[in-house]
Formats: structure tokens, C-alpha cells, sequence
């Protein structure tokens, strides 16, 4: 096999919180399960992000320091691109009913090829509620994957 990796791709909104948690974490935590998988994670609309945002959550920081997650370097958001989509072996959208609609109306193609999540953004659930449910789903995702 040519490519040592096969990726998964974490989706979300902006790129920036939910979908970026999950992929440091995966990442970090994919060598304890000796599985030859990388994360990567893109957005579906990261031009709803403010202008001042910067390049990661304030929240997402402040989870992977509490586990001891290092996160450098760290890059700006990114748009998904149908090359992404292609790339993935197995793809998971962080909440079916704010991702499904932005995947139908930009990547109609991969709606149904996608593994959708209950993961609710910011303004829905605290970071104490949402960041540990992202990392029980990641823990589970390795699980499941270290058995097939």
C-alpha cells in the first residue's frame, strides 16, 4: 500500500471549534489503538466566521490544554473542496441538522456518504457539555475502527 494512512475527514461549520477538537484529538490518540489513520478536518461555510476570529477557538485551546493536547502549528480555518471529500476514506459531519443542508446544497453527491453526529455549536451547548461529547464519539470512532 502506497499511502501508510487512511483519513478520516471531521466537517463543521467554520473549521474552527468542533470539527478542529476532533481532529486533535483523534490525531493524538490514534497511536494508543495502533491504527494507520490521520485526521483532517474542514469547514462547510467558514465564510460565517468573523473577520476577528482568529485561527482556532478560544475553546477548543482551552480542551486540548486541559489534556494535554499540543496543537502547534496551528493553521487558519479551511474550506472543504470536493478533493478533500475524495481524499477521505471515511467522512463524519459534526451535527446531521446544520451539516446535511450545507453538504446538500454544496456537495450534493456526499450527502449520504457522510456519518453524521449530534455535536451542538456554541450558541446550542457549553463547551463542557460539547467538548466531551465530541471526545467520548472519537474515542468510540477508534474503537470501531481498531476492530475492522
Amino acid at each position: 500500500m502506497t499511502n501508510t494512512h487512511s483519513q478520516v475527514l471531521f466537517l463543521c461549520t467554520g473549521n474552527y471549534y468542533r470539527s478542529r477538537f476532533a481532529e486533535y484529538l483523534f490525531n493524538h490518540h490514534a497511536p494508543d489503538y495502533a491504527l494507520p489513520w490521520r485526521a483532517f478536518s474542514r469547514g462547510l461555510a467558514i465564510e460565517l466566521l468573523k473577520d476577528d476570529a482568529g485561527p482556532l477557538s478560544p475553546h477548543t485551546r482551552h480542551g486540548l490544554a486541559l489534556r494535554e493536547i499540543p496543537i502547534e502549528p496551528v493553521r487558519a480555518p479551511l474550506a472543504l473542496t470536493e478533493q478533500d471529500l475524495t481524499t477521505a476514506r471515511h467522512i463524519i459531519a459534526l451535527k446531521q441538522t446544520e451539516h446535511k443542508p450545507l453538504l446538500h446544497r454544496r456537495f450534493p453527491d456526499w450527502v449520504e456518504r457522510v456519518e453524521y453526529w449530534q455535536v451542538d455549536d456554541i450558541e446550542d451547548a457549553h463547551p463542557n457539555e460539547a467538548l466531551p461529547q465530541i471526545e467520548a464519539a472519537v474515542l468510540a470512532l477508534l474503537r470501531r475502527l481498531g476492530k475492522q
